[in-house]
Parts: C-alpha cells; sequence; structure tokens
C-alpha cells in the first residue's frame, strides 16, 4: 500500500503541478492506511468471551442442570419398589376392634416387598446411566455450539468494525479529492462532471455506512446476547485479526470427528441404552417375586404369624413380553440408523466448512498478493496519466474506489475464513481458530 499513499500524496500537490496552484487546494489530503485495530487493554479477548459465555449463557446453565437432574435418576433407577404396608381387622365395623366370642375376629398388620428378577435393577440403573451420558454429551454439543456462536459474532463484529472504518477513511478521503475537483471546476480546469462525480461516490459512501452501522450494531446485539448481556451493552473494538494456518487434512478432522463429535457419540450411547433396553425385555419373561408377612392378633388366643410369597406369571407374553422386546429391537435399530445418518450428516457439514475455509483461504492470497497490488499499480498508473492531463478524474476515483473496495473484501474473507475454522472446529473438537505460538510471537513484534 505504499504506493497508494504516494499517489494520494500526489493528488494533493497535483493541481499545482500540473495547472498551477488553486487557492482552495493548499490543504493536503492526508493519505488513506488500512486500517488496522491496535489491542488493548480494552479489546475484548476471544478466548475471555468464550470462557464467559461458557459460564453465564441460559442454554448452557440449562443443560448443565439437565445433566445433574438426569444422574439422578440412575439410583432411582436402581432402587427396590417401595414395600407396602397394611392394617386391617375382622370381626366388628368399628375399626380395630374384635368380637371377645368369636376366635375368627383379628386384627392385623402386614408388610409386602416386591424383588424384581435377579439382574433387572442392574439393568434398569445402566439404562438410566447411559441415558444420563447421552444428556452429556448433549451438554457438550452446547458448550461447542455456544463457543462456535461467539466466535462467529465475534468475527462478524470485527468485520463491520474494520469496514467501518475503512469506509470512514474512505469517505473523509474522498471529500478531501472533491473539495480539490470544486477548486480546480473554479478555475476551469476540470468539467463539472468531476465535482457531480465525486459527490456522487461520497453519497454513496453515506448510504454504505449508514447500513455497516445497522449490520454492525446487530452483531454485537448477537455477541451481547451469547453473552448474557444488554443487548445495548456496549463492547469494544474487537482484537486484531489475523488468518489462523489450516494445518489439518480432511482426513484427520473427518478421524478426530469421529472420535469426538458429541452428536455421533451421543448416538453411539443410545445404541448401547437400546441394547440393554432389549435384554431388561428378554428379562420380563422371567417372574418378579413378592414376599409378604402378617402379624394377627385374635382375642383370648396365641398370636399368630404367617408367611407370603407371590410370583407373577407372564401369561400373556404375546401381547406383552414379545411385543416390548420387539420395541426395544426396532429402538435399538433406529438408533443405529441415526449414527449411520449422524456420521453422513458430519462428512459433509466438514467437508462444506472445509472447503469455504480453502476458498477464503485462496481469495486471501489472492487478494494480498495479486488483487490489491494490481489494483495498486491500477491506480498509479492512472494517477500518472491525471499529472499530465491525458486521464480524467472519473478513472482515478474509480481506481481509487477498486483499492478500497478489495480491502473491505478481504476482511470479508478473513472473517468468512476464521469462521469456517470455528464451525470445524466444534465438530472435530480441537483448537483450530487460536493463532500459533509462532505466529502470535510475531504478531507482537
Amino acid at each position: 500500500m505504499r504506493t497508494i499513499l504516494f499517489l494520494l500524496a500526489l493528488i494533493s500537490i497535483g493541481p499545482g503541478a500540473g495547472y498551477g496552484q488553486d487557492p482552495s487546494a493548499q490543504g493536503s489530503v492526508r493519505p488513506h492506511r488500512i486500517a488496522t485495530a491496535v489491542p488493548t487493554s480494552s479489546s475484548p479477548s476471544l478466548a475471555d468471551l468464550v470462557r464467559e459465555a461458557l459460564q453465564n449463557n441460559p442454554a448452557v446453565l440449562s443443560a448443565r442442570h439437565t445433566v445433574e437432574a438426569q444422574r439422578r435418576r440412575v439410583p432411582q433407577a436402581r432402587a427396590l419398589p417401595d414395600p407396602s404396608v397394611g392394617v386391617g381387622w375382622m370381626g366388628s365395623i368399628r375399626p380395630f376392634s374384635v368380637q371377645d366370642d368369636d376366635p375368627s375376629s383379628y386384627r392385623s398388620i402386614s408388610a409386602m416387598q416386591t424383588l424384581p428378577y435377579p439382574g433387572k435393577r442392574k439393568l434398569r440403573g445402566e439404562i438410566a446411566s447411559k441415558e444420563a451420558d447421552a444428556v452429556e454429551n448433549d451438554y457438550d454439543a452446547i458448550r461447542r455450539r455456544v463457543a462456535e456462536d461467539v466466535k462467529s459474532a465475534y468475527y462478524e463484529y470485527w468485520y463491520y468494525d474494520k469496514a467501518l472504518q475503512t469506509t470512514q477513511k474512505n469517505k473523509d478521503l474522498l471529500t478531501q479529492l472533491s473539495q480539490i475537483a470544486e477548486a480546480r471546476y473554479r478555475v476551469g480546469k476540470v468539467p463539472q462532471q468531476d465535482v457531480l462525480r465525486s459527490q456522487v461516490e461520497i453519497s454513496l459512501l453515506l448510504q454504505r455506512l449508514t447500513v455497516l452501522e445497522q449490520q454492525r450494531a446487530t452483531s454485537q446485539a448477537r455477541l451481547n446476547m451469547l453473552l448474557a448481556h444488554a443487548p445495548e451493552s456496549p463492547l469494544p473494538s474487537a482484537e486484531d485479526l489475523q488468518p489462523t494456518p489450516l494445518q489439518h487434512s480432511i482426513e484427520d478432522l473427518y478421524r478426530l470427528a469421529q472420535q469426538s463429535d458429541p452428536g455421533l457419540q451421543r448416538e453411539q450411547k443410545m445404541i448401547a441404552r437400546n441394547q440393554l433396553a432389549v435384554d431388561l425385555a428378554r428379562r420380563d419373561y422371567y417372574p418378579d417375586l413378592s414376599v409378604g408377612y402378617m402379624y394377627q392378633q385374635r382375642p383370648h388366643m396365641p398370636d399368630m404369624h404367617g408367611m407370603t410369597f407371590t410370583v407373577n406369571i407372564p401369561v400373556f407374553y404375546k401381547d406383552r413380553q414379545r411385543e416390548e422386546v420387539r420395541q426395544a429391537t426396532e429402538e435399538r435399530i433406529a438408533a443405529e440408523r441415526s449414527r449411520d445418518n449422524r456420521q453422513n450428516e458430519l462428512a459433509f457439514e466438514l467437508k462444506q466448512q472445509y472447503l469455504a475455509a480453502k476458498a477464503s483461504e485462496d481469495l486471501l492470497n489472492l487478494f494480498s498478493q495479486g488483487v490489491i497490488p494490481q489494483s495498486s499499480l491500477a491506480l498509479e498508473s492512472s494517477m500518472s496519466a491525471y499529472q499530465v492531463g491525458t486521464a480524467d478524474f472519473l478513472t482515478v476515483l474509480g481506481n481509487f474506489s477498486t483499492v478500497l473496495n478489495y480491502e473491505v473484501d478481504y476482511y470479508r474473507e478473513l472473517a468468512n475464513y476464521q469462521t469456517a475454522l470455528a464451525r470445524m472446529e466444534s465438530m472435530a473438537g480441537v483448537d483450530l481458530t487460536s493463532a500459533p505460538p509462532a505466529l502470535q510471537a510475531a504478531g507482537g513484534e
């Protein structure tokens, strides 16, 4: 961009060098520089914002309590059924009364406890544990999604910040260029269309600034929402952003995602849970045992003690137990197919984001190494021609706007690139958006 700085400085002295000094054009035009935010102590660190969101975001907090609630179901599933206790009497309508002259009259108290067939309680506890594990995977998925959303919102916030800075500098510079064109028009050196075109360009930039301010406010509100702040809460300018090298191949990302994607891990847990449900349904063919004890108090006779042992007989197994096994089997097969579907979706989403990141990376290289330098040369050529009177002001203005537009496009692609990395990061479970130590040290020098 040093070429642009030199050429823009020429604009301020061009009228005097070529045609005589214009009185109103003596103020020099400040050279344009690429807007680069200098990190300050008030600039929010992306890592700090992610950490704050994971601590305060309501969706994360809700998921955390859901996991805790699900864990409390495990001991419930393993517990014995509640025992039952009964009291009764025989011989008189009055409560707890007996007939002295009737030996069959009595007062009694009884207790009953059901003992499930061996293994059923253990299977119920394991099923509840697998369900809790699946909910914990949901919690992990929500945490990753919130972290991804915070990073995506942060990159958008950074982009609109940069676009506003660049567009504002562009407007200020074009305002000074318009003043120069107007001064030269007053002395008859340039046609009126130069002045009119410069004013139109300034109006277009004002329109763009209005849109960018609205979009920046929206991205700020989104970031505040993820942080559980009020939408109007002020945020300082984002820290400067540098592209993070993508050092993983798509095959590496596939492998990492297979190992750590919360959605896929959840499906695996549900397959195991449903297999345990099949085993439990098969054990329901076996009866449960109920043990009861009764104490009877009779008038003028010895007290009596009694025991009862009861089992349920699965007479209607065709309609109940067999269908229960079939239901559990179908649910296990459904969970397996759901896992396969998640694997396909995961591969597609990773490939989609990987291609998006690679495309943005190529565009970043194209902008920084090809388009912007070539546009700068075109601007330099048109400026040289303008100085000798062989090019008009509109050509210079168009080339200058092209360079600045490409700068904004560069920031757009950088935000898109980092967003694609953040999305892959949430699926693969590996840090892709943090700059490596060597790059961080280079950026700090």
